[in-house]
């Protein structure tokens, strides 16, 4: 098991090496035909009427070293976008990872050529690499995961539950098929001895579904003395844990788990950059907050914004700013609601606001004022909170921080991700902050702007399920 493993790693790193290495030699012929001949080493004739260089007369180590830059920012973008992940994801979010990996590449290379050349480059010849670039992207995604799934067939899997029902993970497995399969369901009930020789039988891997903590502990002993590969949904004490600092006090491991969160450096270095981005934001995308203000005054002479209390940090409440994506009366009962998939309340130009996420917007307002920050876990309604908290008091935890436009939660969920898992999710990035994670999703944010699915509204069903 463990060398197919090691085979399935190394086939993994050969297939995106080759991909990186197939976007950079058409950057770099494009370099060596294009860019450099004619922009960066041009002359020009200077006011005096005298023969100037424009730019930089390169050696050879001098290309190698443009090269290898550009070969390392793909590396880079790739990886943070997961843009090489083949075989984990499907073909074409694969494909729309590398879409955003080249853009964020070209783009930053494109400056680069300009600086070298002390003057802006024509635009035209970065458009054709990033046009060609797409296409091996697409053929490349394609045919990568087609091989490893046609060498490396879907993981044969063991579903281990307790007293919840196991339609929702079960739910979200099948949805993955290419990747996981879940041969069989056993309930912890039916006994740790039964599970254990079960697991030895024909299984990759064993899937540990919300079990009691003793007999967790007892199946991971086992499962790991085996050298079985274990899918374990962690409880929220296992995500606290999981964010806690390794201590070397004694002879013995320590694990401290602090008392606040964020630091004051951290906190202050926050703070910096939510003034700057959002300073920078509003400037940028006024022309399309003015155009998107007047089409929704035209549509139903309503009022533009939407304000709402939502509590951010020690749930203190604040006003927070949408552009109005719903209709006038959508909440004339004054009740709560969340958007629910198909909701009739939204307007048309609501739904395109929200799927691109424009009615988002003014709350970069929000974050200049101070109410919120550019990541955190999403601000909720205070009813909504106290209604969650009813069945799940820990999601307080998630107020320790500032409320955020976008966050871990939004990344690596969805609009109708469960409340729980929201909780965990947002619970991982308060446990893991860093500076280079909020820096890290800022730019997957980007990546979710274009994904469907991010903005699903909750179906019925789950509305049921918090109420109770």
């Amino acid at each position: 098991m463990k060398q197919i493993e090691s085979i399935k790693r190394v086939f993994v790193l050969c297939l995106g090496t080759i991909g990186i290495i197939l976007q950079t030699l058409v950057y770099g012929w494009f370099w060596f035909k294009i860019y450099y001949p004619s922009y960066v080493s041009m002359p020009r004739i200077n006011v005096d009427g005298y023969m100037v260089s424009s730019g930089l007369k390169l050696h050879f180590w001098g290309h190698v070293l443009v090269i290898f830059i550009y070969f390392l920012l793909m590396l880079f973008f790739s990886n943070t976008y997961g843009g090489l992940k083949i075989g984990y994801l499907k073909s074409m979010d694969i494909f729309l990872s590398q879409i955003f990996a080249l853009f964020m590449v070209n783009v930053i290379s494109y400056f680069q050529i300009s600086l070298m050349r002390n003057w802006v480059v024509p635009v035209v010849p970065i458009l054709k690499v990033f046009g060609i670039q797409l296409v091996l992207s697409f053929l490349w995604a394609v045919a990568s995961n087609w091989l490893y799934r046609s060498i490396f067939p879907a993981r044969q899997m063991l579903l281990v539950s307790g007293e919840y029902p196991v339609d929702d993970i079960l739910r979200k497995f099948n949805s993955r098929k290419d990747r996981y399969n879940i041969v069989k369901c056993m309930n912890i009930s039916e006994g740790i001895d039964k599970i254990e020789k079960e697991a030895l039988e024909r299984y990759d891997a064993v899937v540990i579904w919300d079990i009691p903590t003793k007999d967790r502990n007892n199946l991971l002993k086992f499962l790991y003395g085996h050298s079985i590969r274990v899918y374990l949904m962690p409880k929220i004490t296992d995500v606290l844990v999981k964010g806690s600092t390794q201590m070397h006090l004694f002879d013995t491991p320590v694990l401290l788990l602090r008392e606040y969160y964020l630091k004051v450096e951290e906190r202050a270095i926050k703070r910096l950059i939510d003034i700057v981005c959002s300073l920078i934001m509003i400037v940028a995308f006024s022309p399309i907050m003015i155009i998107t203000a007047i089409i929704i005054k035209i549509y139903d002479g309503g009022p533009i914004l939407y304000k709402q209390i939502r509590c951010t940090e020690n749930e203190r409440e604040f006003k927070i700013m949408k552009f109005r994506s719903m209709r006038v009366d959508a909440e004339k009962d004054g009740v709560a609601r969340l958007a629910t998939k198909n909701d009739n309340r939204i307007t048309p130009i609501g739904k395109f606001i929200r799927a691109v996420r424009i009615d988002e917007l003014p709350q970069l307002f929000n974050i200049l004022k101070g109410d919120m920050s550019f990541i955190g876990p999403r601000p909720e309604r205070p009813e909504i909170i106290k209604q969650y908290m009813e069945t799940m008091p820990e999601f307080a935890f998630r107020m320790k921080v500032k409320a955020g436009l976008a966050g871990y939660a939004q990344v690596y969920g969805k609009y109708n991700t469960t409340p729980y898992d929201k909780l965990k999710l947002d619970l991982a990035y308060i446990e893991n902050y860093s500076v280079w994670l909020d820096f890290k999703l800022m730019l997957l944010t980007l990546k979710i702007l274009f994904t469907p699915d991010a903005t699903e509204g909750v179906e019925d069903s789950q509305i049921t399920a918090m109420k109770k």
